[in-house]
């Protein structure tokens, strides 16, 4: 079953959905998506919808959201700060709290929704979990060379750049820079998976072991990683997705 609620986040309204597995129980194991540069909760190709299919297949159940500006959520995307999406985790976790008697929270991010994720996680002690699917490593950097410097050199003339048919604004980069979640990821002490595709065209697979080496710098939380061999970014073809989710549940339910 699946419920479709929307959340008040300052003036805007952000949509939600929240898959619940078949077996009802007195404690949710949930599972939070968090989805990465004008995504949505569906994912490309459906990603978020077929993981949240097998996971609560599982008995996990599964909260998946749009950011502002993205899916049904309301206002415009390019206008956010990376500060407001890790806000906006908050408030779903905050509602997840309020809604649902939850036995262990988990955060799953998604490229920018990685980093997020993980900088939401280091200030939310009720993050148990942290699952990465191919982290942006560096937000500043790799999310301007997915723009382009000939659409970047825009903002030097003008206050807006169009990306896909949204508009982005200059604060947006700004706020991009003040963020290094490679350097801050030791401050996290749960468990966590790192997945990512060799393949990989927009964020390069070696943020993965970049991760890795300096999630094992520290005394609590274990760190495990699992690398899709010829796996794109969205992991779109049935043999990447069924290694993923696969390997994604085996650590899930393995602690």
């Amino acid at each position: 079953m699946t419920e479709v609620k929307t959340i008040k986040w300052k003036d805007e309204n952000i949509v939600l959905s929240i898959d619940y597995p078949k077996e009802e129980y007195n404690e949710y194991k949930t599972v939070i998506i968090c989805h990465g540069l004008i995504g949505s909760r569906v994912g490309v190709d459906r990603l978020f919808v077929k993981t949240s299919n097998l996971l609560t297949e599982k008995g996990y159940l599964v909260i998946r959201f749009d950011y502002k500006g993205c899916g049904e959520s309301s206002g415009e995307y390019g206008s956010n700060r990376l500060s407001d999406l890790i806000e906006q985790t908050e408030a779903i976790i905050q509602f997840a709290y309020e809604e649902i008697s939850i036995k262990e929270l988990i955060l799953l991010g998604h490229s920018l929704g990685g980093a997020v994720a993980l900088c939401t996680a280091i200030n939310d002690s009720r993050v148990s979990r942290l699952i990465q699917w191919a982290a942006v490593g560096n937000p500043a950097f790799d999310i301007r060379r997915i723009f382009g410097a000939d659409r970047l050199s825009e903002l030097a003339e003008k206050e807006v750049v169009d990306f896909n048919g949204y508009s982005f604004y200059q604060t947006y980069f700004e706020s991009l820079a003040e963020y290094h979640p490679l350097e801050i990821c030791h401050y996290f002490s749960g468990d966590v998976l790192l997945a990512h595709g060799s393949a990989d065209q927009d964020i390069p697979y070696h943020y993965m072991n970049e991760y890795k080496n300096n999630y094992l710098q520290r005394e609590m939380g274990s760190v495990e990683v699992l690398l899709i061999e010829n796996g794109k970014h969205t992991f779109s073809s049935a043999s990447q997705f069924n290694e993923l989710i696969s390997g994604t549940i085996q650590w899930l339910e393995s602690k």
